[in-house]
């Protein structure tokens, strides 16, 4: 079971389900913790199948009986480190967007290996500092290596990172998942029980 401040860890290619299931995760584990239950954002819409897909997935998460609170982050999510309370649960999606837009910031940079690492430590501590906030951070990301990779150099450079984000993640994760067409593999699970920050256990 968990404990507070756990990290759990989705993966999947596209469309393989891993939103459905990461939200599903969210929804039952605030019926335990009783908190409230938010969702980060990353996306931006950058076009019209984008938008789309956003508002999408807003309209599914209404159309539940859970109340979401929603919050756009597309870049530093230390920004939301104060607004989360000890038993509430907070879907992150995604690592796999957070990454890109934080990558074109600064475009001239783009082959930097220094700017590469800036970036890896500042999104690890970011997820941190939710984890430590809240009960449960639930982070979604993509397993791009699924796809086919183009050779360009900047393609390569993206799966790279990605790949070491997404190991610095599971490294942390009490639970790490790899969804595949709607079903949840789970790669990693430490059993506790779950201990709220007021001293209750379950």
């Amino acid at each position: 079971m968990a404990e507070a401040g756990q990290l759990i860890f989705i993966s999947g290619g596209v469309r393989s389900g891993k939103s459905s299931f990461a939200e599903k995760t969210a929804m039952e584990l605030t019926k335990k913790t009783q908190g409230n239950l938010h969702y980060i954002a990353s996306g931006v819409a950058f076009d019209e199948e984008m938008k789309d897909r956003i508002k999408r997935h807003q309209q599914q998460r209404n159309e539940g009986e859970h109340q979401w609170v929603t919050w756009e982050e597309p870049y530093f999510l230390h920004n939301l480190s104060t607004v989360f309370q000890p038993n509430d649960i907070v879907l992150f999606d995604c690592l796999t967007n957070l990454l890109n837009n934080r990558l074109f910031q600064t475009e001239e940079r783009l082959m930097d290996p220094s700017f590469h690492k800036e970036i890896r430590i500042s999104i690890i501590e970011g997820i941190l500092s939710v984890q430590k906030s809240c009960h449960t951070l639930i982070v979604v990301s993509n397993e791009i290596l699924n796809e086919p990779i183009h050779s360009s150099d900047l393609v390569l450079v993206y799966a790279k990172i990605l790949g070491r984000l997404n190991q610095q993640v599971v490294a942390r994760a009490k639970e790490a998942y790899l969804v595949e067409a709607g079903i949840p593999i789970c790669m990693k699970k430490e059993d506790d029980d779950v201990v709220f920050r007021d001293g209750r256990s379950m």
